[in-house]
């Protein structure tokens, strides 16, 4: 197995990093195979406190009876788009996009290999397949699949360039007074906490357009544009400015008095050119169950 580092999960420990993505093992065993010289970084052994750096590629060489086997699985996809070369899914709030080292089953690639077979990128390894760029499991929306490495390298060069436009939805704590405003500020990977992010000047430049929808009582719902697109970065900046988005638990905002699973935060709108040909393809979709069922609780209080 193969993995590439990407911008969004270096600096951290190499053992920290192999116990993140989907590769199947514990994190104790991790380290074993680590000492045993069975994961190499770009052909060369390291230690398990090596810190990763964007490109790194990582060769894994997991003994056959440890090694995960991704099943494909007939899970609903709610396919967007689609031409030769890529699609555009609708994710379902509570659904992971690729699997982890703890859930190798019911996640967006099960689903895609299922429908797509081999036929979808590997530039991100094998349980990676077609995945340009991730939502978090409680965030629902468009995402980006490629069909084949050219693809995929052609949509990361647009992301990179920052020339996909990408609109969230959001529901957050408290009442946010400017109509609309940019948050410019680093995320990276909380050295405490190593499964969260935080405002950091270690971090990538992050950078977050904010405009207001409508106000509520105690709540604010905005729209949210990444300019970048750092891991966790919608979520980390609004809790930095106190204002977490509703039912965000790990970014401080408590439960609140509507019960949905975890952040209210959908990807809905998406601007990109379709691979190798002019043509501007914009997609949007209706708001998602728990941003209606939020409203439709804020409505009927008031």
């Amino acid at each position: 197995m193969i993995l590439s580092v990407d911008e969004n999960d270096e600096k951290q420990r190499l053992d920290s990093y192999l116990s993140q993505i989907p590769v199947g093992i514990s994190r104790s065993k991790i380290q074993t195979l680590i000492k045993n010289n069975l994961i190499t970084v770009n052909g060369l052994s390291k230690k398990s406190s090596y810190i990763v750096n964007e490109g790194d590629k990582i060769k894994i060489d997991i003994p056959d009876n440890e090694s995960i086997k991704l099943v494909p699985e007939n899970i609903p996809l709610d396919i967007i788009y689609e031409d030769e070369n890529m699609l555009v899914v609708n994710k379902p709030s509570g659904m992971l996009t690729h699997p982890t080292s703890h859930e190798y089953s019911n996640t967006l690639v099960n689903a895609i290999l299922y429908k797509f077979g081999n036929n979808l990128s590997d530039l991100n390894g094998e349980l990676r397949r077609g995945i340009v760029h991730r939502l978090d499991r409680n965030t629902s929306g468009l995402l980006m699949i490629a069909k084949n490495n050219k693809t995929h390298e052609y949509l990361s060069g647009q992301i990179k360039e920052h020339l996909i436009t990408k609109k969230y939805r959001a529901i957050v704590k408290g009442i946010i007074e400017k109509d609309s405003f940019e948050i410019n500020e680093p995320v990276g990977r909380n050295p405490n906490q190593p499964h969260k992010m935080c405002v950091t000047p270690e971090g990538k430049e992050s950078k977050t357009l904010v405009k207001v929808l409508k106000r509520f009582k105690d709540l604010t719902y905005i729209e949210l544009t990444l300019v970048t697109g750092r891991t966790h970065q919608i979520r980390v900046h609004m809790s930095y400015i106190k204002h977490p988005i509703y039912n965000d638990t790990l970014y401080g905002a408590g439960t609140g008095k509507v019960k949905t699973d975890e952040q209210v935060l959908q990807s809905y709108y998406l601007r990109f050119t379709k691979p190798f040909e002019n043509e501007i393809i914009e997609l949007e979709i209706d708001s998602d169950e728990k941003i209606q069922k939020v409203l439709k609780y804020i409505e009927n209080r008031s």
